[in-house]
């Protein structure tokens, strides 16, 4: 199945930023692929705000996902795109919506890590979710959903890995820095390394993001890179009979002696 990565930089501009996920959406049908990843924020950022962000998700977040069911079933791709989703309080969550090719939003996916590290604290202003991520059926892959920060949780990966995903899907607003690009890709290479599966990572280049969306497969070869494109997407051939030749190869997973190692640790 094929499968496209987008970039660009969203900004609080609402309508600029669906009219983006638009265009993208319709190049990455065109180009017959079955699902497109976005960044993180897709939706809007929240930098400039001139209202309180529990007031405008109020408003946006159900005409956000309104337009991300239809624009799915107009063009017949799977979408995953995040944005700020209200939860009655001023700290609103930061969700990963998981729609099928027919418009339906087949899973919610709320960030569990929130970014508080190099002096930043994304809990100051979003309520962190309460559960693990899902694994979710979209155009015939099975995609575990993972969201910025998560990435640099292995066990969060591994996770996705036991309920069967086939694809690791991460939307991200990666912040520039000293090493984090290199972190960056580095991590997104090694949760597909360790868990020999494709892993779809979608950057957003917004002011202080880094972009770099990447596309690796199962052996951590990176099959397609935006770098610092203002507005793009790249679109890859995911194959299961690519994962399975890794696995034969490389066993780790069946290798794991989860068992003593549980043990040690207790």
């Amino acid at each position: 199945m094929r499968v496209a990565i987008a970039q660009f930089g969203p900004t609080t501009d609402v309508d600029g930023n669906l009219a983006a996920i638009d265009r993208l959406t319709a190049q990455a049908a065109a180009e017959g692929a079955g699902l497109i990843v976005f960044p993180e924020e897709a939706m809007m950022t929240v930098d400039g705000l001139d209202k309180p962000l529990s007031e405008v998700v109020d408003a946006t977040w159900p005409r956000f996902e309104t337009f991300i069911a239809k624009l799915a079933a107009t063009h017949g791709i799977a979408v995953i795109a995040g944005g700020y989703e209200p939860n009655g309080t001023t700290r609103p969550n930061n969700t990963l919506i998981a729609v099928t090719p027919e418009g339906g939003v087949a899973a919610r996916y709320r960030k569990l890590h929130l970014y508080d590290a190099f002096a930043y604290q994304e809990s100051k202003y979003v309520t962190p979710g309460p559960v693990l991520p899902p694994v979710v059926e979209l155009a015939g892959l099975r995609v575990g959903l993972v969201n910025c920060y998560d990435l640099r949780f292995p066990e969060l990966a591994r996770h996705l890995i036991s309920e069967g995903a086939d694809l690791i899907s991460i939307s991200a607003a990666w912040l520039a820095g000293p090493r984090k690009a290199d972190h960056w890709e580095t991590l997104v290479r090694a949760r597909a390394i360790e868990n020999t599966v494709w892993v779809a990572a979608a950057g957003s280049i917004a002011e202080n993001c880094i972009g770099d969306s990447l596309l690796v497969d199962p052996l951590g070869i990176v099959k397609a890179s935006l770098g610092e494109e203002r507005e793009a997407i790249a679109v890859v051939d995911v194959s299961a009979a690519r994962t399975q030749a890794v696995r034969l190869t490389l066993p780790a997973l069946d290798n794991r002696r989860v068992a003593l190692a549980m043990t040690v640790r207790d």
